[in-house]
């Protein structure tokens, strides 16, 4: 066992990218996550290829280090697996609605009462003592709401979203880091407690922190958003055979900047030689930028800036990322054997400790593949484990569908979207 959160145990009910994305950076860090899916699995499962069904690539990186426990809460009885689950463990992390979390009997009060000591920790779309409490949340709704895609608008005349799961993955950190310090609040005082993580708030803090501006001052001294950020001509610099990113930021890079394109007018401009009357000016130079750059192929350009410490570097697509010389050095893609899905490749998680490093400890599960250990765990009988599974309250592990399914490892893949469409749910 390793990572700083060893001996920690965590029932995670959620799904989708926001919840188990959190939990996994738990699980990272050492916690016993107990990801509790209903039968038919985290909806998660069925996006972008795969080798079968329910096992996609989304879900296989977003669910590591967890075990599956396939738990029908509609019946009474999966119910009361659940309590007394939620009696052994830690944390509680959930991100349905408070008011479903209450209709299910799972309210604090009610959690709390079994269990004094547990961290009870929702993911909710909106603060749940506003108006918009009720609403529900997606990141691309959360993302219009905060405002990105007008922001972008004004780079690119149309509002766009951010190209990743940003607003989910954003608030899936903050849901980590919250756990982290209740338990270390938890450790002082011995209470537990309940956090809410609103998706909408998170995400305002995240994006006014670089845009309330000028609207920080009361009168405001400007409109919201920060020019520089906002401008269109922010963007990685085409060469002459491809693009390049550069941040020519701070003073000293600028007069290296204008010295190394032999512009000593420039750098005597008293409109450049301050980060205000960069600013201030911040069009015309990104515009002057951008005619500069084209100049020159990247690699000469990366070889004069490196000589020059202006920070620099060569635009990477997703493809050049799985061959990148420092990932490679640090081992951070790794090919790992899958139980059923034969190779698979995953990320290391991307912290170093001098102690408790954290580490991969179990690939992502199938549905249900810890369903018997967790119950005989929690105190059920082999039978009565048996009894709850043949009833259809739980789902475990068909050991006879993972050994045909282990038996196809290769290259080929279908789409995990329209096996479903075409076969019955499991």
């Amino acid at each position: 066992m390793s990572g700083p959160l060893n001996g920690i145990r965590i029932a995670d009910m959620t799904m989708n990218v926001l919840g188990p994305y959190g939990s996994q950076i738990l699980g990272d860090m050492g916690a016993d996550i107990i990801k509790i899916e209903p039968p038919e699995g985290d909806t998660l499962r069925g996006i972008g290829p795969c080798r079968h069904k329910g096992m996609g690539p989304y879900f296989l990186n977003l669910n590591r280090n967890k075990r599956s426990l396939a738990l029908d809460l509609k019946k009474p009885e999966g119910k009361a697996v659940l309590d007394r689950i939620l009696e052994t463990v830690d944390v509680l992390i959930f991100s349905f609605r408070p008011k479903a979390m209450a209709r299910l009997g799972l309210s604090y009060e009610e959690v709390a009462a079994r269990n004094s000591r547990i961290i009870y920790c929702g993911a909710s779309g909106f603060g749940q003592n506003g108006p918009y409490a009720d609403r529900p949340a997606y990141d691309d709704l959360i993302q219009a709401a905060v405002g990105l895609p007008a922001l972008q608008a004004r780079k690119t005349d149309e509002p766009v979203y951010v190209a990743a799961a940003i607003a989910d993955r954003v608030v899936g950190m903050a849901l980590s880091s919250a756990v982290g310090m209740a338990l270390y609040h938890r450790e002082k005082t011995g209470r537990g407690q309940a956090i809410e993580i609103p998706m909408f708030e998170t995400m305002t803090e995240f994006v006014m922190g670089d845009h309330l501006y000028g609207a920080t001052f009361e009168p405001p001294l400007s409109r919201p958003g920060y020019v520089r950020m906002i401008n269109p001509e922010r963007r990685p610099y085409r060469t002459r055979d491809g693009h390049i990113g550069v941040l020519v930021y701070n003073d000293k890079h600028w007069r290296r900047f204008f010295e190394l394109i032999d512009r000593p007018d420039m750098a005597a401009d008293p409109r450049y030689t301050s980060i205000a009357g960069r600013t201030e000016h911040i069009e015309y130079l990104y515009g002057f930028l951008a005619e500069t750059f084209a100049t020159k192929t990247t690699r000469e350009w990366e070889e004069l800036l490196e000589r020059a410490d202006i920070p620099a570097i060569a635009l990477a697509t997703p493809d050049d990322l799985l061959n990148d010389p420092h990932l490679d050095a640090v081992g951070f893609f790794q090919t790992i054997d899958h139980p059923t899905e034969g190779r698979i490749r995953t990320m290391a998680v991307p912290q170093r400790w001098s102690e408790s490093q954290p580490d991969i400890r179990r690939p992502a599960p199938t549905i249900g593949e810890h369903t018997r250990e967790i119950l005989l765990e929690v105190g059920f009988t082999q039978d009565g484990a048996e009894s709850l599974i043949e009833a259809g309250i739980a789902r475990g592990r068909n050991d006879r569908s993972v050994a045909r399914d282990v038996e196809v490892r290769g290259p080929s893949h279908t789409n995990c979207n329209e096996l479903i469409s075409r076969e019955p749910s499991c």
